[in-house]
């Protein structure tokens, strides 16, 4: 890891006992895997974040490989407020980052919409938070709900919280060792730094009683699978370098077309649109725009993914078939499929591309262009 990155760390060392759980409520299953393992997607799909850090109990380590395989970790303390101090000073022991999200891994369902906001919010202070507006009355729990407090001025505040990377490890430093506080922006404000507010999100409801393990299971538990197919073509010309699955291969002619021409990225793109009716890769770039001219392909399939996470969507694997008579796809079909898996914030193993020629028949038979297709497979709440 090195400077300039955006770091995302996710709280999960506590235990839950208010759960009702026999294991530490991220780890309990909810809409089909452990309640971590959804926030941790999310972030991990976001394409303005860097990496990932999982801040854990220090038993915990057989259940978050459990959960989520191996990750980057660092054993918590034992409050809330230690775990993330230790989580700043691991991130910072790597180099440090520019920006970082810190979220609590008991908000499983994390639109990227609010990761959007919280980080443009950054661009005016140097943290920012989303919070909710209290729609209830509010009343002191004691004696007959007499005392009932006033709504205005107070709202809801949820994570993940956005931060400069500099200004929450200096606060969390300059913090009192004795003293807890509820949040990190309370921590950042305590050290003179505005906090900006954004909107917050229904959805990011925080997962406490077993009640709220059942409203969510009713919520987001059902899912289905869905498969699209993306197809694409382009011609091969001299002059034109040769982009295909996100690698440059040394060739006597390149593809044109649509951006970089990247056949292979476009037909992935294509599919995942397809798995949740979104239309093609024209719809959301048109070629007609000359912002597009030349444009890194692996923008239109990051946008993609992005639009699967936010229905809800997970992507279970992707299948490319290119289909030329030269170059040789072999000898880089590993790099694109780790470039591809990069990009999706996917292990390599659901990456698959294979090749194939037309027997020299048709337009690819005889040199003149390059066709893909690919089929996409996710998982997506209904």
């Amino acid at each position: 890891m090195n400077a300039h990155r955006t770091v995302a760390l996710i709280v999960a060392a506590g235990n839950g006992s208010r759960s009702g759980a026999a294991l530490p409520k991220q780890f309990v299953r909810v809409a089909g895997k452990a309640m971590i393992a959804h926030s941790h997607a999310a972030m991990t799909s976001h394409p303005r974040i860097d990496a990932v850090l999982v801040v854990a109990g220090r038993d915990q380590g057989d259940q978050l490989r459990s959960a989520l395989g191996d990750v980057w970790t660092v054993a918590g303390g034992e409050t809330r407020r230690e775990s993330v101090r230790l989580g700043l000073e691991a991130i910072a022991a790597e180099g440090g980052a520019d920006r970082v999200l810190v979220h609590d891994a008991a908000r499983p369902f994390l639109p990227s919409e609010v990761i959007e906001r919280v980080l443009d919010a950054l661009d005016d202070a140097p943290g920012a938070v989303p919070v909710l507006p209290v729609a209830d009355t509010l009343a002191m729990a004691s004696g007959d709900l007499g005392n009932v407090v006033p709504r205005d001025g107070i709202a809801r505040v949820q994570t993940p919280q956005a931060f400069a990377f500099d200004a929450i490890l200096r606060a969390h430093r300059a913090w009192p060792a004795d003293k807890e506080a509820t949040d990190d922006a309370q921590i950042l404000r305590a050290a003179g730094q505005r906090v900006a507010t954004v909107a917050g999100d229904d959805r990011l409801n925080k997962l406490t009683y077993p009640a709220d393990f059942a409203a969510a299971e009713a919520l987001y538990g059902r899912q289905i699978t869905r498969s699209a197919i993306g197809f694409d073509v382009h011609r091969l010309e001299a002059g034109e370098k040769l982009w295909l699955g996100g690698v440059l291969i040394p060739h006597d002619r390149g593809l044109s077309g649509h951006s970089d021409a990247d056949v292979a990225l476009h037909a992935v793109t294509d599919a995942l649109l397809g798995t949740i009716a979104a239309g093609d890769i024209g719809t959301h770039f048109p070629p007609s725009d000359p912002q597009w001219r030349g444009a890194d392909s692996a923008r239109f399939l990051e946008h993609a993914a992005s639009l699967v996470t936010d229905a809800g969507g997970m992507i279970d694997f992707i299948d490319l078939t290119l289909m030329c008579e030269a170059p040789k796809i072999g000898p880089y079909r590993d790099a694109m499929r780790d470039r591809i898996a990069s990009m999706l914030r996917l292990d390599r193993s659901r990456i698959s591309i294979k090749a194939t020629t037309t027997e020299r028949l048709g337009f690819t038979g005889r040199r003149e262009g390059i066709a893909a297709q690919a089929i996409a497979t996710v998982r997506i709440a209904q």
